[in-house]
């Protein structure tokens, strides 16, 4: 089984600069991976900004190496937030994130399993998202969030991506084992530079 929701692509194996970092999801508690997250992020984001190099002498260059540093730890902290917190606990299957750098857009990765009776109504969620005004969904969002009591869930980094980034999100699923059956999805992430 392989399923594409939203603008998957697999990227460009070829691509001459990319990053990739994985995690043993049962070697430390989700809880303590948290700090975790943000420091991977981060040093993707320093990572990158050797290849944006700006002059202290040009302002403009200087404040576009910024906003694609502060673009790619946001981006990458909350796909390895997704990763964690949405990963099937009863799987050993890696998780990981890869950052490829092309010449136009910057291409992120992360795939871990998830929980089979979780992929319906994830997938549900994916073909709103598809079909939806991201500006309007996001408003519809945050008033969802003000309302709700238990607060498990805020349903709004892909969308702030999709506004704030002008990002291109697509998600594929995948059984990669049978016995027992591991489900994995990986979440594209492409971001114009």
């Amino acid at each position: 089984m392989m399923q594409i929701f939203g603008d998957y692509c697999e990227g460009q194996p070829n691509s001459p600069e990319f990053l990739i970092i994985g995690f043993s999801p049962t070697s430390v508690p989700l809880k303590q991976r948290w700090r975790n997250n943000g420091l991977s992020a981060d040093f993707m984001a320093d990572y990158l900004t050797t290849f944006f190099l700006g002059s202290e002498d040009d302002p403009a260059s200087m404040r576009r190496q910024a906003e694609v540093k502060s673009a790619v730890s946001f981006i990458a902290n909350e796909l390895l937030e997704n990763a964690m917190k949405f990963s099937d606990e009863t799987s050993s299957y890696p998780i990981s994130i890869q950052l490829q750098l092309h010449p136009d857009h910057l291409m992120f990765f992360t795939t871990n399993s998830i929980p089979a009776e979780t992929v319906d109504r994830f997938q549900k969620y994916l073909e709103d998202l598809a079909g939806c005004d991201p500006e309007e969904m996001y408003v519809r969002q945050l008033e969802h969030n003000a309302t709700e009591e238990t607060g498990t869930s805020s349903r709004l980094g892909y969308l702030t991506m999709m506004n704030d980034y002008m990002a291109r999100l697509g998600w594929k699923f995948e059984i990669v084992q049978k016995e027992p059956e591991v489900i994995t999805v990986t979440t594209m992430v492409q971001l114009p530079v």
